[in-house]
């Protein structure tokens, strides 16, 4: 299992970086600020979200700051905190390189698969974390 989802995972980092400059961590990052409501997150829930820690987030939204794409706010309801907000560039960005991911997904992945086969996968999936298969984030 861990060898076949890291040799995924590398395709698809692989993919992203050749089609948009970017790595599967960035696009996850841009993923979930895109999808949140007004396209910003509490640094700490997004560091969660994306399964770094939050000096690698902060490492890498430091990054995506200089590039243009995200920008850093101050939380209103706490003084010590940090929002993560998408630029319209990072949103631009984003949703060119969502096509290529979400194509390489289906390429390397769902398209091996019957719907009975997936939706098999993802009750075995409930099984080991409850709620897994519900999502979290589209791809």
């Amino acid at each position: 299992m861990l060898r076949v989802h890291a040799g995924l995972m590398k395709e698809l980092d692989t993919d992203l970086a050749a089609g948009h400059g970017l790595s599967l961590s960035t696009y996850e990052v841009l993923l979930f600020l895109a999808d949140a409501p007004g396209g910003k997150m509490r640094m700490a829930q997004l560091a969660d979200s994306v399964l770094l820690s939050r000096s690698g987030l902060t490492r890498l939204v430091d990054r995506l700051e200089r590039a243009g794409l995200v920008e850093r706010e101050p939380c209103p309801s706490d003084q010590r905190g940090f929002n993560a907000l998408i630029t319209e560039e990072g949103r631009e960005v984003f949703d060119a390189a969502r096509l290529t991911h979400l194509s390489g997904v289906r390429e390397r992945f769902l398209s091996r698969f019957s719907d009975e086969d997936l939706a098999t996968m993802g009750e075995f999936w409930d099984r080991v974390q409850p709620g897994a298969s519900s999502g979290g984030g589209a791809c």
